[in-house]
C-alpha cells in the first residue's frame, strides 16, 4: 500500500499545482472565441472536470465553442465515482433520434427529478404513461374557448407575482441550473447538511409551496372556479384540475402549480426582454413590424379606437413577420437553453457516437443556433427574414429537431400557441404606440440558469411615439 500511495504521490501533487492554473489558463482561453483553442483537457484522475469548472459562469458560450470545434458533439467525464458522463451535442440528427425516433430510451430521468423534486409528479419531471394522461388533461383544458379568452386577458394584466415567490423562482432556476453539473453525491450531502445552494433551495422551496396552497385556496373558494366546467365562464389549468378527482391530491397539485409557474412566466417575459434588445439594435426591423401594423390600425381607427391602440389576439394572429421576430429570437436566445436526459439502455447516436445506460445526454439548445453546419455563414447576425418564404408571405418550414426553443417530438411545448399569441399582442402594442430605446452603458449577457434570463435588468426609456 505504501508502495502504490508512493507512486501515486507525484501524480496527485502535480494535479494540486497544474490544476488552479489551468483553471486561470481555460478561461482565458474562452475569451477569445476561438473553437480550437476551448477544447477540454482530459486530465488523469479529474478528466474534464476542470475544463467545465473554469468557465461554468459563461457554460452557453464556453459549450457553443466547443461545438462548434468538435462538429457539434463531444464527451466529458467528471472523476471516478462521480457519475458525471455526459454526451453533449447540439446535432439536429441527434436531436431527432433522441426527442422522436427513440425518445423512450431518453426520459428525464430520477436524478433531474430528485433536483426539481418541488415539481415531482408534474410534466416537467415525469415520462412515459403519466405524462402522457397528464399532457392530455392540459391540453383539453386549454382548447377550451374561456381558458383562450382568459389567456388573452392575461396580456393587459398588470397583476404581478409577489417578490419573494418571484426571488425564490429565480433561486430555483439558477441553483437547479448549477446541480446538473454537480456530483449528485455532492448535492445530495449539502442537501442533508442543509449548507451551501441546497440551503437557499430549502428556503426558496418553502417559499413557493406556501404561495402555491394560497393560490389553491383562493381557488377552493371562488365558485366561479370550481364546479361545473361547462358552465364557467372564466378559469385557468389549475381550476380544471381541481374539479378532477383523479388530481385530488394537494402535495401534485402544489407541484403542478409551481411547475407552471417555471414553464410560464419566465420563458414568455424573458423572450419579450430578448426580443426589446434585438429590435432596439435593428431600427430597420421595427419599421417593418410597424408596416405590417399599420392596416390593423387604420382599420381600428375606422371605427373610432383610441390613438392608443391595444392589439388584440385575433388581430395579431396572422402577422407573418412579427412571428418571424419571434423565432429569430428564440433561435439566438432560447428561454430554455439546455434539455438534459438520461440514457435507459446503450445506444448509437446517429453521428456515430455511442453512449450508455446511466450516461447524461445535454442538448444545448443555445448553442443549436449559433452553428454554421446548421443556420449557414449568418448564424449569429439576427434575420427575421431567414424564417420567410419566399414573397414573404408564410413562414418557412423548419423542423422542430433544428429549431428546439419548443421541444420536440412527444414533449413538444403545449403552450407554444398560446405563448405565441402573448408575446405577438405585448409586442404589436408597445412598438405601435412607444418608441422603445435601451439605455448605453448596460452589461447585456445571458445568466446561467435553467431560463435564458438576462443576467442584468434591461434598462430601457420609453417615449410616445409620434404618428
Amino acid at each position: 500500500m505504501s508502495i502504490l500511495f508512493s507512486q501515486e504521490l507525484p501524480i496527485y501533487t502535480a494535479l494540486v499545482l497544474l490544476v488552479p492554473l489551468y483553471y486561470l489558463y481555460s478561461r482565458v482561453r474562452c475569451r477569445s472565441g476561438n473553437p480550437a483553442l476551448v477544447l477540454p483537457t482530459n486530465w488523469p484522475i479529474l478528466h474534464m472536470f476542470p475544463s467545465f469548472l473554469a468557465n461554468i459562469h459563461n457554460l452557453h458560450k464556453y459549450l457553443t465553442l466547443v461545438l462548434a470545434g468538435s462538429g457539434h458533439n463531444f464527451r466529458a467525464h467528471g472523476p471516478p465515482g462521480t457519475g458525471l458522463r455526459f454526451f453533449v451535442t447540439c446535432d439536429p440528427t441527434n436531436v431527432r433520434h433522441i426527442f422522436t425516433t427513440n425518445y423512450t430510451n431518453f426520459p428525464k430521468g430520477a436524478e433531474f427529478a430528485d433536483i426539481f423534486d418541488i415539481v415531482g409528479g408534474s410534466l416537467l419531471t415525469i415520462d412515459g404513461e403519466p405524462s402522457r394522461e397528464q399532457r392530455a388533461k392540459v391540453k383539453g383544458a386549454l382548447s377550451n374557448p374561456w381558458m383562450a379568452a382568459t389567456m388573452a386577458s392575461c396580456c393587459c394584466d398588470k397583476d404581478m407575482l409577489p417578490m419573494d415567490a418571484a426571488v425564490a423562482l429565480d433561486t430555483f432556476m439558477e441553483v437547479g441550473f448549477s446541480l446538473l453539473m454537480t456530483p449528485s453525491s455532492c448535492w445530495k450531502l449539502m442537501r442533508w447538511l442543509n449548507i451551501g445552494p441546497e440551503r437557499k433551495l430549502k428556503v426558496a422551496r418553502i417559499v413557493l409551496l406556501e404561495f402555491a396552497a394560497e393560490m389553491m385556496e383562493r381557488r377552493k373558494m371562488n365558485p366561479c372556479f370550481v364546479g361545473n366546467e361547462d358552465e364557467q365562464e372564466d378559469g385557468d389549468i389549475l381550476s380544471s384540475f381541481l374539479n378532477d378527482p383523479d388530481y385530488a391530491d394537494d402535495d401534485l397539485l402544489r407541484a403542478m402549480i409551481i411547475a407552471y409557474m417555471f414553464a410560464a412566466r419566465d420563458t414568455v417575459g424573458t423572450t419579450v426582454t430578448w426580443i426589446f434588445y434585438n429590435l432596439a439594435q435593428n431600427p430597420n426591423i421595427v419599421s417593418n413590424i410597424r408596416k405590417e401594423l399599420s392596416p390593423i390600425a387604420s382599420r381600428k381607427a375606422a371605427v373610432g379606437v383610441d390613438a392608443m391602440s391595444i392589439f388584440e389576439p385575433e388581430e395579431t394572429r396572422s402577422l407573418v413577420y412579427l412571428k418571424a421576430v419571434l423565432y429569430e429570437t428564440l433561435r439566438l436566445y432560447p428561454a430554455a437553453p439546455l434539455e438534459c436526459k438520461t440514457v435507459i439502455a446503450d445506444d448509437i447516436m446517429p453521428s456515430g457516437h455511442e453512449v450508455h445506460a446511466g450516461d447524461t445526454i445535454i442538448i444545448s439548445i443555445h448553442s443549436m443556433g449559433r452553428m454554421e453546419g446548421v443556420w449557414g455563414e449568418d448564424c449569429l447576425h439576427y434575420k427575421p427574414d431567414r424564417w420567410l418564404s419566399v414573397g414573404g408571405n408564410n413562414m418557412r418550414y423548419v423542423p422542430s429537431h433544428k429549431f428546439l426553443a419548443f421541444n420536440s417530438g412527444p414533449r413538444m411545448c403545449l403552450g407554444k400557441d398560446i405563448a405565441i399569441m402573448q408575446m405577438k399582442t405585448v409586442i404589436a402594442s408597445t412598438l405601435w404606440n412607444l418608441d422603445v430605446e435601451v439605455m448605453e452603458g448596460q452589461t447585456i449577457q445571458p445568466k446561467q440558469a435553467c431560463i435564458q434570463q438576462m443576467k442584468n435588468v434591461l434598462i430601457v426609456k420609453l417615449k410616445k411615439r409620434e404618428m
